[in-house]
């Protein structure tokens, strides 16, 4: 019973191997078999929606600083970290980092139509204030600024103290 289980598999797969003849994996899903050819899809979905007010979410490290700019659902319409800007190792938790980050994650939301934004700001690092400059020239309008950094109330007991 479970021999003949195992040899099915094989020989379907083998099958759907050779139904698909040379088509890469993504081909033959979006192949219909009916017609015979293949469907592709018409115009891109990405940037067809229009954007008129969202969220900026800035996360401030001291070793980098990502900038997230959502719509109000909280949906992810684009990032960008100085990491990804192309900055390595310490040059990452610096301010102009944080302002190149910030520029790149606001230029694809303001070609979508954005025109107003609040702003949240979390972390105690250095790229809080260069990344706000940056959102501020970007002429969004900013209904407000708010700081989301997770204060403990007494939570955790800290790590001993280092000595040198």
């Amino acid at each position: 019973m479970i021999l003949d289980y195992v040899l099915g598999t094989i020989i379907s797969s083998f099958f759907i191997r050779i139904g698909r003849g040379n088509r890469s994996k993504s081909e033959a899903s979006r192949y219909d078999s009916t017609s015979g050819r293949i469907n592709r899809r018409i115009g891109s979905r990405k940037n067809a929606r229009r954007i008129p007010k969202g969220v900026i979410h800035v996360q401030a490290s001291f070793n980098n600083t990502i900038v997230t700019i959502t719509d109000v659902r909280g949906r992810v319409i684009s990032w960008s970290s100085a990491g990804t800007c192309g900055f390595k190792g310490t040059r990452r938790g610096t301010p102009f980092a944080a302002q190149t980050a910030a520029g790149n994650a606001i230029r694809t939301v303001v070609d979508q139509g954005m025109q107003r934004a609040e702003v949240m700001i979390k972390g105690p690092g250095l790229g809080r204030d260069a990344a706000l400059r940056a959102i501020r020239r970007s002429g969004i309008l900013l209904s407000f600024i708010r700081d989301v950094t997770p204060m403990p109330h007494n939570g955790c007991r800290p790590p001993k103290k280092r000595r040198v």
